[in-house]
């Protein structure tokens, strides 16, 4: 028990960053409830209770479609200003000092709010967190990959406009049947303006899709890609390579990747040398933030405090801070 002790001491006082997290997928249900109301939006829950009764999924399918619902009642600037700063308390609390969050634009032009809309009220949340926390934070933004790749393009049309604020792109939403392949245009062009790249892959798609997101969209980081165990050779070139993998604890056992966490595959990664970097995903749907999916995750598979120490390692060397920053934080860990 004394050990377990030291091990939960050191997650909530060593300094960390998040690499993983949907912004939308903060929104807590008083903050959805909250804004249903300020802006008079119909959503099929009558009470807080309701809608937490709601986050009971069987798959990602399940997940995405009440989590679109969700993201209905954010309409104005201050919406996204409020959704964002909710995660930059939570950021504060649990000692997230860098955090780098995706968004979902595409979520919110078809019902007609404005990309700047979007893009502003998160900016300026971030920016208040440097200057009263000095919680630093880098923006992607995200493709939503069931929906065809000509469609996308006018939202990276939108990012290059942003620039200043946008540091690069990803790839989520439903993976199965849409391979990474299919945007490989868009990610070419998102490199020659020059955005980093990220992608979901390997979450519930087959390894093959890590090979894709790594060949076809160059991409610097694999967001999930547990399934990566299941190719020995995909394996031996992610290590090889230091490709970091951003897994996502709990999100995996709420869609039911894993059955339970005592059977997650995460210690198993990190034992063949791979770069897993733990994160929160969509914390308000997924039952707990950053430190929650280090202690639970810690507490199933009776992880070390070496273990939690890499775990956190990886997490800056495998953010785009600069190296002079990251070797700072490196140095208090």
């Amino acid at each position: 028990m004394n050990d377990f002790n030291n091990i939960l001491k050191f997650i909530e006082e060593t300094p960390k960053t998040e690499l993983h997290l949907h912004i939308e997928g903060s929104l807590e249900p008083e903050l959805m409830f909250k804004l249903s109301k300020r802006n008079k939006i119909t959503i099929p829950f009558k009470t807080i209770e309701e809608i937490k009764s709601a986050y009971n999924f069987t798959n990602l399918d399940s997940f995405l479609k009440i989590y679109y619902e969700g993201s209905n009642v954010l309409i104005t600037e201050e919406d996204f200003f409020d959704l964002t700063w909710e995660y930059i308390l939570k950021c504060k609390k649990d000692n997230i000092v860098h955090t780098e969050i995706f968004f979902d634009p595409q979520s919110h032009i078809p019902r007609g709010i404005s990309f700047d809309t979007v893009i502003n009220g998160i900016h300026r949340a971030l920016k208040r967190a440097n200057i009263e926390f000095g919680i630093t934070s880098k923006i992607i933004m995200c493709f939503l990959r069931h929906l065809d790749e000509e469609l996308c393009f006018d939202v990276l049309n939108h990012a290059v406009r942003h620039k200043d604020k946008i540091i690069g792109v990803g790839l989520d939403s439903s993976e199965k049947g849409n391979p990474p392949k299919k945007f490989k245009k868009l990610f070419e062009a998102a490199i020659q303006e020059g955005f980093l790249t990220v992608a979901h892959a390997g979450e519930e798609g087959p390894p093959e899709y890590i090979r894709e997101s790594l060949n076809l969209l160059k991409v610097k980081r694999i967001d999930h890609g547990v399934q990566c165990l299941n190719d020995d050779k995909l394996v031996e070139i992610l290590v090889n390579k230091k490709i970091p993998l951003t897994v996502c604890p709990l999100s995996n056992i709420k869609l039911c990747v894993f059955d339970k966490l005592e059977n997650h595959n995460l210690k198993k990664m990190l034992d063949k040398g791979l770069r897993v970097v733990v994160n929160s995903d969509d914390p308000a749907y997924f039952g707990g933030y950053l430190n929650t999916n280090y202690i639970e995750t810690s507490k199933a598979l009776q992880l070390s405090l070496e273990d939690i120490k890499i775990l956190i390692q990886n997490s800056f060397k495998s953010s785009f801070l600069d190296e002079k920053t990251k070797n700072k934080w490196l140095s208090k860990i």
